[in-house]
C-alpha cells in the first residue's frame, strides 16, 4: 500500500471482504478485491475522495485503485424477491452484523489490514471441510441464494465441496414458497451465465434440478432427468478451437440444442436471453437437425446455409461443421466441401451478368443448388 493510499484511509476501520478473503485461503485465483468499512458516515468517506457509486446503500471507489468500500450495513427483508429489504447503514452497524447478511460462511470471512482474519460465522473451518453453508436462517430471505449455492458449487466441486443438509433444506423451502418466481430475468441469467464459465457448469444446472428450482426457473430444460443429463453430457463436448471468450455461448448453445424451436423461444424470452446466445443456440439445434434427416441432400444442405445465414455470415459455417464432426465426421467432411464450393460463387458474379432485383436471388439459389449437387455426386 502506497504511502499516500495510507493517508487516505488513516483512522477507518478497514476490512477486506468477500471472494478475495475465501479464494486466497482456496489458492484460487480471484480478480475483485472488496472492502467494509466500520464506524464511518458517507460523508466521511466523501470528504476523503471517494466517489459514491451506490444507488441502494453507501458504496464508494478508492479514489486510486477503484476498488469498492462499502459502509457496514444490515438487511432486514420487506418484500418479495432479491431487493425486498430494507438497508441500514450507518457507524453503528458492526462487522459481525455486516457479515451476517451474507449467504454462506465462507463468503462471510473478512480480513483487517494487517491480513488477520475475522470469521464470526466459522467459514474458514467449512473452507477446510469443504462445505457450502448458509450463515443464518435469513438464507431463506433472498431467492438468489439458490442459484448463488449452485454457482459455487459448479466453481468448487472439483476442490470436493458439497452443500450441506441443512442448506439443502432450506434451498428446497424457498423453491416451495415461491419466491423464487419474483426473481427478476435479468438476475437468472447473470447468474447463469457465470456458472456457464465456472469449471464443471452442469454441476450449477444438476444442483438447480435437485432442489426443484430448475422446474420454476427454466422448465423447457427440466422435461426428465434423463434429458437433462443428456444435455448435460452434451456441454463437456464442444467444437476444437472455442475460444475462452465464447465458452460460455457454446455451452448454452449444446444444453439447449435438443429443444425445438418453441420451447427454444420460450425459454430465450423467459430468461431475456442476449441475441448472441438465442442465436447459437438456434444454429445448433439446426446443426442437430441435419443427423436426424439422413442422407441429406442438397436441398437440405441449401436450406441449412439459409437458416444460418451463411451467406452473408460465412464465419458461422467453420464452428457450425466441427459440431457436426463430433457425432458425424463423415457428414461433416462432405458438407466441409460442398461448402468450399458453394461459397466461391458470389452474387457480384450474377449481377455483372445482368441479372437483377427477385431474378437474381432466383438465379443465385438455382446455381447455388446445382453446385451443391454436384459436390455430393463427387
Amino acid at each position: 500500500m502506497s504511502t499516500t493510499d495510507r493517508q487516505l484511509l488513516a483512522g477507518l476501520d478497514v476490512y477486506r471482504v468477500g471472494g478475495a478473503v475465501r479464494d486466497a485461503r482456496l489458492g484460487w485465483p480471484s480478480v475483485d478485491t472488496d472492502w467494509v468499512v466500520v464506524g464511518t458516515t458517507p460523508g466521511e468517506m466523501r470528504r476523503r475522495g471517494f466517489r459514491s457509486v451506490g444507488r441502494d446503500f453507501p458504496v464508494f471507489l478508492h479514489p486510486h485503485t477503484h476498488e469498492e468500500y462499502a459502509l457496514a450495513r444490515t438487511e432486514r427483508k420487506s418484500g418479495h424477491g432479491y431487493t425486498g429489504f430494507v438497508i441500514h447503514a450507518s457507524p453503528d452497524v458492526t462487522l459481525e452484523q455486516d457479515l451476517a447478511r451474507r449467504d454462506l460462511t465462507i463468503n462471510a470471512m473478512a480480513e483487517n489490514r494487517k491480513g488477520e482474519l475475522v470469521d464470526p460465522y466459522g467459514g474458514f473451518e467449512d473452507l477446510q471441510a469443504r462445505v457450502l453453508r448458509h450463515v443464518s436462517a435469513a438464507f431463506v430471505e433472498d431467492p438468489l441464494r439458490v442459484l448463488r449455492t449452485a454457482r459455487f458449487l459448479a466453481r468448487y466441486s472439483q476442490l470436493g465441496f458439497t452443500i450441506a443438509d441443512e442448506t439443502w433444506a432450506l434451498m428446497r423451502q424457498l423453491v416451495a414458497s415461491g419466491e423464487l418466481e419474483h426473481l427478476p430475468a435479468e438476475r437468472i441469467w447473470t447468474e447463469t451465465e457465470k456458472a456457464l464459465d465456472e469449471p464443471t457448469p452442469m454441476i450449477y444446472f444438476q444442483t438447480l434440478q435437485a432442489c426443484g428450482a430448475l422446474r420454476v426457473l427454466m422448465p423447457e430444460l427440466d422435461v426428465s432427468r434423463q434429458s437433462l443429463e443428456q444435455a448435460l453430457e452434451r456441454m463437456e463436448r464442444l467444437p476444437e478451437g472455442i475460444e475462452q471468450e465464447s465458452l460460455s455461448r457454446w455451452r448454452w448453445a449444446r444444453l439447449v440444442e435438443h429443444l425445438d424451436e418453441t420451447n427454444q423461444m420460450a425459454l430465450a424470452e423467459r430468461l431475456r436471453l442476449p441475441r448472441i446466445y438465442r442465436d447459437l443456440g438456434r444454429q445448433a439445434a439446426l446443426t442437430r437437425q441435419l443427423r436426424q434427416h439422413l442422407p441429406v441432400d442438397a436441398a437440405q444442405i441449401q436450406n441449412w446455409l439459409n437458416s444460418i445465414d451463411a451467406w452473408r455470415r460465412g464465419e458461422r459455417v467453420a464452428p457450425l461443421l466441427k459440431l457436426l464432426a463430433l457425432d458425424d465426421p463423415a457428414l461433416a467432411g462432405r458438407l466441409a466441401q460442398a461448402w468450399q464450393v458453394v461459397a466461391q460463387l458470389e452474387a457480384k458474379t450474377l449481377v455483372a451478368e445482368g441479372w437483377r432485383g427477385g431474378e437474381l436471388g432466383a438465379e443465385l439459389a438455382r446455381r447455388r443448388h446445382r453446385l451443391l449437387e454436384q459436390a455430393l455426386a463427387e
